[in-house]
């Protein structure tokens, strides 16, 4: 159960998607899918608040036909009102037909959802898994003495190929939704700063959301040239801007675990970022990327100046990166969740995310 690609485009989603593909034709696994947001009549979709009060019994619906020939319920989750009305009912469902449940978390926002919901927290002390995309998410759960056990992201090595670099040009990427948390008008402050140094630069901006007008109009004050608010794209065409891109930067202020660092080690872009939430677990500094402090724009306008500047050292880090982007492939990833929906399957080692074998990872699958 996750929010399908009809109209959303984010990490949840696109993960949802690519874990439904890559199980399809596998014979160790039959998956299907339910949508958290099924489609509604075009005028009704076009009304905030009562579209979502016509969505649910929909999806209510859709719960108790799709999940009762199930023996493992995968609920993708984020936080806040998507948790109430997306994941609760997914897993009430799901336990009143005696399925096995895992919640697959995703928020950026985790902590702040733990201390101020009355209820999530035992809701996701009773699931019998709780997977994250990071370690960085482990972490924030135990604050909240909540098991949880990280399993990585996967990149579809079908659409980002590695591409190893000479010399890297001032061709930006950031590929982010323009929502607050991420930091676009962090981006578009650095750029202008990376415009001094170097006048011929150019900045992708990918994704679509509430802040859009805002930047467009920070790019106007800035009379900043170079820059394409390219939108939302199709997943079958993101791999092509990756491949035309040198650097990707990243601004955001509140993070997880973002997909769009994971495509870009796989693409051999290297990446420039803030270090916001999760990002230094998967991000080290002149190792991996070149992470600054959170909201600073000259820093991140700095750190993309040095990586032009020393070609050395840009290479290094992404041919680092490229060889940490392996752990993020299908087979190796695979492996984990297989691991772990065959313990819940037969009633195995995982009891409420807890794991009395001697793994060598704790709190994984």
């Amino acid at each position: 159960m996750a929010p399908s690609l009809r109209q959303l485009s984010g990490g949840q989603e696109v993960q949802a998607n690519l874990l439904l593909h890559s199980w399809s034709g596998d014979p160790a696994v039959s998956a299907s899918f339910i949508a958290s947001n099924p489609p509604l009549p075009p005028q009704a979709e076009k009304i905030p608040y009562l579209r979502t009060i016509l969505r649910f019994p929909f999806y209510l619906a859709s719960l108790f036909a799709g999940l009762r020939d199930v023996d493992i319920a995968h609920i993708f989750s984020a936080a806040s009102t998507s948790f109430l009305l997306c994941t609760v009912p997914a897993y009430c469902v799901a336990r009143m037909l005696g399925k096995k449940t895992v919640i697959h978390y995703h928020s950026a926002r985790a902590e702040a959802h733990m201390a101020g919901s009355p209820f999530a927290p035992d809701l996701l002390r009773a699931v019998d898994f709780l997977a994250v995309p990071s370690g960085y998410l482990v972490e924030i759960f135990t604050k909240f003495d909540i098991d949880a056990g990280a399993v990585p992201n996967v990149v579809d090595l079908t659409q980002f190929s590695y591409r190893q670099r000479d010399s890297f040009q001032p061709r930006l990427l950031c590929s982010r939704n323009l929502e607050p948390w991420y930091g676009i008008e962090t981006v578009v402050q650095a750029f202008a700063e990376i415009k001094q140094a170097f006048p011929s630069a150019t900045l992708v901006i990918l994704g679509s959301g509430s802040q859009e007008d805002k930047v467009r109009a920070l790019v106007s004050k800035l009379k900043l040239t170079g820059i394409n608010m390219a939108g939302r794209v199709s997943r079958t065409a993101i791999g092509r801007l990756y491949d035309e891109a040198d650097i990707l930067i990243n601004g955001s202020l509140i993070d997880n675990m973002p997909v769009s660092i994971v495509e870009a080690f796989a693409s051999g872009v290297v990446v420039a970022t803030t270090g916001a939430g999760g990002i230094p677990h998967m991000v080290k500094h002149l190792e991996t990327g070149m992470i600054s402090g959170v909201g600073d724009a000259q820093a991140l306008a700095a750190n993309v100046i040095r990586l032009l500047r020393e070609p050395l050292l840009a290479r290094r880090i992404a041919a680092n990166a490229h060889q940490q982007s392996l752990q993020y492939r299908w087979d190796v990833v695979r492996e984990q969740w297989l691991r772990l929906y065959s313990r819940l399957w037969s009633n195995g080692e995982i009891v409420n995310g807890r794991h009395p074998s001697n793994s060598p990872v704790r709190r994984g699958p």
